[in-house]
């Protein structure tokens, strides 16, 4: 089993988007040392609490300061941009970092419908997006005599593309494309196992993947005991029911009691957006993701691990890659 890593690049309070950055290629470095696979970070729009905005610009910064371990984009969100200028991104990316580059493309704007404006992206462009995604494709594609239209560079790097999603649309889409298929269990669990199971049902083989291969993103945070592990993780309890409030901030120091802090349906919610969240010693830890491979069926596991101290962060990548080997 593959272990992966998605970096949302959290702003913590007291901290700025620098030091977000800054944290995000020490943690790729730390992940790479201890045999993570990939690592990823997400286009975001608008947040204060996530630094990874221009994200092409981030993997560079991230790519630059790794060796071996593959950068890419869980994901770009492709209905805000043009899918020339993100070839032309990627592009470059493969051709300064080759064989290392990925690029996750997702239909949802990430962010708000007022700052989708700002963005100069129509409501409806979501709609274009499987149109999109074979534009992407076609710009990676080997040049042909007479092409009119070139990503450069771009052309002919055949830069792997994955299909995100939260739903069993994206699912369909990667399973017609032939493309691998990453679903965000992090923060949507709801249709987990029916958008696995449409994607295998549709998938036809392409030139960029013979046989289906998906991947989940879970949340977890691993101490050194289960108590330890809990109390880092109201960090991101205490996100979600801002999130629900319609405070969106910097992420904030864990609590002691998160019971203090939450309603009992604001808990209800965030419990349940937060299903895939796996919190504890290494032991427990194991153990529940251990179950979820088997349930799931996944070929690889992409973990996020929302901290707010990154020493502690740097620490639970480094017991979760210490029971690699029993998943």
């Amino acid at each position: 089993m593959k272990l992966s890593v998605l970096d949302l690049a959290p702003v913590v309070e007291g901290a700025t988007p620098r030091d977000a950055l800054l944290n995000a290629r020490d943690l790729a470095r730390h992940a790479e040392r201890h045999g993570y696979h990939r690592f990823w970070m997400a286009e975001h729009h608008n947040m204060v609490g996530i630094a990874s905005a221009a994200t092409s610009v981030a993997l560079g910064f991230v790519a630059e300061g790794t060796s071996t371990i593959r950068i890419g984009a869980g994901g770009v969100m492709l209905p805000n941009h043009s899918p020339m200028v993100i070839a032309e991104q990627f592009g470059t990316l493969e051709s300064l970092y080759p064989g290392r580059i990925d690029l996750g493309l997702g239909r949802a704007p990430g962010t708000d419908q007022r700052t989708l404006r700002a963005l100069r992206r129509g409501p409806d462009s979501a709609d274009q997006f499987p149109r999109d995604v074979q534009e992407v494709q076609a710009f990676f594609a080997d040049v042909q005599p007479g092409q009119a239209i070139q990503a450069v560079p771009g052309g002919g790097l055949n830069v792997p593309i994955w299909i995100l999603g939260s739903s069993t649309f994206g699912a369909q889409l990667a399973g017609i494309l032939g493309l691998p298929y990453a679903f965000a269990s992090h923060f949507a669990p709801d249709a987990l196992m029916q958008a696995l199971a449409a994607y295998r049902q549709r998938f036809q083989p392409s030139e960029q993947s013979q046989a289906p291969y998906s991947m989940a993103c879970v949340n977890v945070i691993c101490a050194d005991t289960d108590a330890e592990a809990r109390r880092l993780f109201t960090s991101l309890q205490q996100a979600f029911t801002n999130m629900m409030r319609n405070a969106r901030g910097k992420m904030q120091p864990p609590i002691d009691d998160i019971e203090t802090y939450w309603s009992g349906a604001e808990k209800a919610q965030a419990q349940h957006m937060l299903t895939y969240s796996f919190v504890g010693s290494p032991d427990t830890v194991r153990r529940e993701l251990q179950e979820f491979i088997r349930v799931t069926g996944i070929d690889e596991l992409m973990v996020t691990g929302s901290i707010y101290d990154h020493q502690a962060r740097l620490r639970s990548f480094e017991l979760l890659a210490g029971i690699a080997g029993d998943l």
